[in-house]
């Protein structure tokens, strides 16, 4: 037997107490934050975590990683049948592979030391060290196993939670979203089971309307798993923030629970009483408040009462938090009215009835459908990136389908309990987000004038609301929407559905073909919107982004940080061949097709003479500034901010603030990484002066400034700021349009008051 005896400076296992928020890389979002309540004095059941140290030694020991790249490379995680095969085979490689000695041997001295002199009964938790990352969630993509008891089954179940990181929903989920699989590891939380009298979710913010002045709290009878898949309706708490008054109530009958026995019925006495008393209502805000403060940011917390006594099970940041909006009253009657339900996530969608009555029949779904199900899990998620709704029969509104619908932008009514009898495939229905009512037919119009009529339609504003946009196939519909133009469009979405990497197409001899492609694209957003304008960004690929197409790994490097490595306008200097493919596909939208209201931005101009080089290449190539065609500029450097009046001297129409790169570099902070991320923000007094010196500078030398990070979209009051320093346009993502429509008129009009 190979020597298994494993030497690092981190630990392989860690007790809670051991543990801080400061500890996500070794244990994980679950684990670290456990560990910092139980130092909080917040009350969390105990336990230990095998850490991700843990596991990546597993992996090394074992030889695993080579045969996990085997699997992953190439993989289409659209396809679900071979993204499934790929899952089972890596999976069943970790269940298979021989645990290293000195882990084991930790794991099982470690469960002893917690339960004392008798085995007791542990919860065995996954927690991802990517998870719980202020952009991103990977909350139930992972295992977790209930009321485990003995030594080696704490073992054994742990080995299980590693398998579950290559379940398909997860490698799906880190495929598209750009997390790099070997960089998003996992650590084990094992924690002393609370066998719950009653259970249940609490969001310091109302999760529908991010009210940030109520807290909510879910509860059912039982422990808490029938919440989050959906197969509860819990009862809903509303609770005031400042005043802890329960200001409204959602009380449902409930059947059964489920128990540490398995699912018994609830006895006729309780099935339709109050779960939570509101005592505990009120002591359990008072908690849920106290772990915001601590913390900072709005919480999503899971709780338990046992024997008269509230535990905290785990917490972790609100994902899917946006601004507040006011409650919207669109209603039009009971006519054509066919179920109501909970609003989990707003917004009207029109479409036909697909009903789906399990995860393996998401091949159903098309584009444009209305999803219809008893409940979701994360292995719907494919299926629900193509529904314009979804109804469900079950769940509240921190179920998954809640939350995702929410992440996804999408309609969703939940806990409808009649949806998959009552709606019949193919109808062709509307599903009002709202207000939690679906009906028969296409009621847009009626919706549509409703919500208008609400949102100041007559509002008109100097400064130019823009779209920021990527996905050709919703040009069309976007462009219907009360806005300006397009002050970012990018080229990323249309270059990664080509699939190739253009040097693959120069090499082969189908330049023109990459060209043409990307013409298309290009003439989408350019018919649908003229004649207001659309500012195309030219191609930002970062190097690692670039080897994932097609042909790609040929003509990359790999490199420590892509971030900050060959991309921009360094790569159109250095290959001006590739550069010339977009410039020309722009060209014949503008010149061939008559678009005249498309225009170039360059993303990523480190210095004044990369500029100056660059718009040599772009005039030689038969763009050249005139009144009808615009250069603009993204700043998204200090550099750029800091010699911003030289790189202006060199001739440019337009400057587009890149929020995000911008605060990243100017704070050295990496908002993707765990350990940083929480000092990545957009508010920083260096970030404001930063903002506030390029508006001006722009206002100074009548040069159009406009900003297309998700900053005006999450801090209301930067707006005023924005509108007071001269900013031009304000570009956001669909969802806030008419918001913040609504927030620049009012900038505008407390500017004119002062």
């Amino acid at each position: 037997m190979p020597d298994q005896t494993i030497t690092s400076l981190k630990p392989l296992v860690a007790k809670f107490h051991e543990l801080n928020k400061g500890s996500l890389d070794l244990a994980g979002g679950k684990g670290a934050n456990l560990g910092e309540m139980i130092n909080a004095g917040i009350p969390v059941p105990d336990g230990f975590v095998v850490t991700s140290e843990s596991y990546y030694q597993f992996l090394d020991k074992s030889s695993l990683r080579h045969k996990i790249s085997t699997e992953l490379a190439n993989l289409d995680v659209q396809n679900s049948d071979t993204l499934k095969k790929a899952s089972d085979n890596i999976m069943q490689a970790i269940l298979s592979a021989e645990l290293p000695g000195e882990i084991k041997e930790q794991i099982t001295s470690s469960y002893h030391t917690l339960c004392g002199n008798q085995d007791q009964l542990v919860a065995v938790r996954s927690s991802a060290t990517a998870e719980d990352l202020p952009d991103a969630s990977f909350a139930g993509q992972q295992d977790t196993y209930l009321n485990i008891k003995g030594a080696e089954n704490v073992v054994k179940n742990v080995q299980m939670c590693w398998a579950s990181l290559f379940g398909a929903r997860a490698i799906y989920y880190r495929q598209t979203q750009g997390f790099d699989h070997f960089k998003v590891g996992i650590a084990v939380p094992v924690q002393l089971m609370v066998q719950s009298e009653v259970s249940g979710i609490m969001f310091t913010v109302n999760p529908l309307t991010n009210d940030t002045t109520q807290l909510s709290i879910e509860a059912v009878y039982g422990l808490g798993q029938p919440i989050v898949s959906g197969e509860l309706t819990p009862d809903q708490y509303l609770i005031d923030k400042k005043t802890f008054e329960i200001v409204k109530k959602y009380i449902v009958k409930q059947q059964w629970q489920d128990t540490i026995s398995g699912k018994i019925d609830v006895s006729a006495e309780y099935k339709e009483k109050q779960k939570l008393e509101d005592n505990y209502v009120v002591e359990l805000a008072k908690l849920g408040a106290k772990i915001e403060e601590h913390y900072g940011r709005p919480q999503d917390i899971e709780w338990a009462l046992q024997k008269g006594k509230l535990y905290i099970v785990q917490s972790r940041p609100v994902t899917t938090l946006k601004i507040k909006t006011e409650d919207l009253t669109v209603d039009i009657g009971n006519k054509d009215l066919l179920l109501t339900g909970l609003s989990a996530s707003p917004g009207v969608g029109v479409g036909k009835v697909r009903i789906l009555t399990s995860a393996k029949e998401i091949s159903k779904i098309e584009k444009g459908d209305i999803l219809v199900t008893e409940m979701t899990d994360p292995d719907f998620v494919p299926a629900m990136r193509k529904a314009v709704a979804i109804v469900t029969d079950k769940g509240g509104r921190t179920s998954h389908a809640a939350i995702v619908s929410r992440e996804l932008g999408i309609p969703c009514i939940v806990g409808s309990e009649v949806a998959t009898k009552t709606l019949k495939e193919g109808d062709l229905i509307t599903v009002n987000g709202y207000k939690g009512t679906v009906y028969m037919g296409d009621k847009r119009a009626e919706l549509s004038e409703k919500i208008i009529d609400y949102e100041h339609k007559n509002e008109k504003t100097a400064t130019k609301v823009y779209l920021n946009l990527a996905e050709p196939d919703l040009a069309e519909d976007m462009a219907k929407h009360k806005v300006d133009g397009v002050g970012l469009l990018r080229a990323e979405f249309m270059i990664a559905d080509i699939g190739k990497h253009p040097r693959a197409f120069i090499e082969e001899g189908k330049g023109e073909e990459f060209t043409s492609k990307l013409e298309e694209g290009m003439l989408s957003f350019a018919k649908s919107f003229s004649p207001r304008p659309v500012v195309y960004r030219a191609t930002d690929f970062k190097t690692n982004e670039y080897a994932s197409l097609e042909g790609g790994a040929k003509f990359e490097t790999q490199e420590d940080n892509p971030l900050i490595g060959f991309r921009g306008v360094s790569r159109y200097v250095e290959d001006a061949e590739v550069f010339k493919l977009e410039i020309e596909a722009m060209k014949r939208v503008r010149n061939k097709h008559g678009f005249k209201n498309l225009h170039l931005m360059l993303p990523f101009v480190r210095n004044v003479p990369e500029l100056k080089e660059v718009k040599q290449i772009v005039d030689a190539h038969g763009l050249r500034r005139s009144a009808d065609f615009q250069l603009w500029m993204m700043v998204e450097i200090p550099s750029n901010v800091i010699l911003l009046e030289q790189f202006l001297e060199i001739g440019i129409d337009g400057c587009s603030i890149g929020s995000n790169d911008l605060t990243m570099l100017l704070l050295g902070v990496d908002r993707d990484n765990a350990r940083v991320a929480k000092d990545y923000n957009e508010m920083d007094p260096a970030v404001l002066w930063a903002l506030e010196k390029i508006v001006r500078t722009c206002a100074k030398n009548n040069v159009t400034c406009s900003i297309c990070g998700q900053a005006p979209s999450v801090f209301p009051e930067l707006t005023d700021m924005l509108v007071d320093w001269g900013i031009t346009s304000i570009s956001v993502s669909p969802d806030v349009i008419d918001r913040t429509r609504h927030l620049t008129y009012l900038a505008e009009q407390k500017k004119h008051s002062n």
